[in-house]
Formats: structure tokens, C-alpha cells, sequence
């Protein structure tokens, strides 16, 4: 089971039902009836529209030959995965206030805000306006964006 759970950590369960039921040649309708459920509730599992609950894990691990738990456990898996992509959403500077022209030799969805800090700092200290620098001090902090400023113009932030 570990292999399988490590395999598929942070997935939705319903893809790897989906999955499967496929490899198997088995048929949600059928099987959603033969586990006494309904079969749109299987059909929105399935979809990553619903999630799997601890009666309907124990029932699926049974029929799949699974360790007992080992949907539950993925649906945990998911739902951690889910709110560790809210988190990294949210850390991020305020993307209203920074101008995306000031990044224009990349692609601005893709930056990583906390791996790239040095590039970012340095690109809006050249070119942008107090708003985008006070937005950077407010995201990074006043020591980190002096110290790249020091380190990259020879002056703070201040001194601009």
C-alpha cells in the first residue's frame, strides 16, 4: 500500500477509481449499484467532483482487493495537497500593485515569488514606482529587499 499511496499522494481518488475501473473493464453504474450507492454519487467521485467518504472507502478497498483505508488515506492525501496550493496561492505580493510590463522577458504566471526573490527585487527597484517597491518591502521585508538592494546597486532602499 505505501508504494501506492506514495504513488498517488495529492491526486484526487476518483482519477485513480477512475483508473481503476478502466484497467478492470468495470462499469460505474453497475458497480455504484452493487455497492448500494448511487450512481452519479460514484460518477462525481470519479469526476474529482465529490469526495470519498469512510463507508464508501471501506466498500471500493474491498471490491479493488485494496488495504483496507487506502482511499480514505488518499482522500486525506488530496484534501492536505488542496490546502497546501491555497497557502502557496496566497503567498504572493499583491499582484494588483505590481506592473506585469516590468516583468516582460517572463512569464509572469509563472514566477516563483519566493525561490526568484533576488531577480524580483532587483527588476522593481530598477524600474518600478514607490507602490511596487513598498509592495515588496511589505512582502519580503525591509532587511531582505535592502540587503539585495545593497548587494546589487550599492545603496538601500531608502537611498532611492
Amino acid at each position: 500500500m505505501e508504494k501506492l499511496i506514495d504513488k498517488f499522494k495529492g491526486i484526487h481518488p476518483g482519477l485513480i477509481l477512475e483508473r481503476e475501473l478502466k484497467k478492470r473493464r468495470l462499469k460505474k453504474g453497475p458497480l455504484a449499484l452493487s455497492l448500494n450507492e448511487y450512481p452519479q454519487t460514484l460518477n462525481d467521485i470519479t469526476k474529482g467532483k465529490r469526495g470519498v467518504t469512510a463507508s464508501l472507502s471501506i466498500k471500493l478497498d474491498q471490491i479493488l482487493g485494496l488495504e483496507e483505508g487506502t482511499m480514505l488515506i488518499l482522500q486525506a492525501y488530496y484534501e492536505i495537497q488542496k490546502e497546501k496550493n491555497k497557502r502557496n496561492a496566497a503567498d504572493k505580493p499583491d499582484l494588483s500593485i505590481l506592473r506585469k510590463i516590468l516583468f516582460w522577458d517572463t512569464d509572469f504566471d509563472k514566477i516563483n515569488w519566493k525561490s526568484q526573490y533576488k531577480s524580483v527585487i532587483q527588476r522593481v527597484l530598477e524600474r518600478g514606482n514607490s507602490d511596487e517597491k513598498n509592495e515588496l518591502i511589505r512582502y519580503y521585508g525591509q532587511d531582505l529587499v535592502n540587503k539585495v538592494a545593497i548587494n546589487s546597486i550599492g545603496r538601500t532602499v531608502r537611498d532611492i
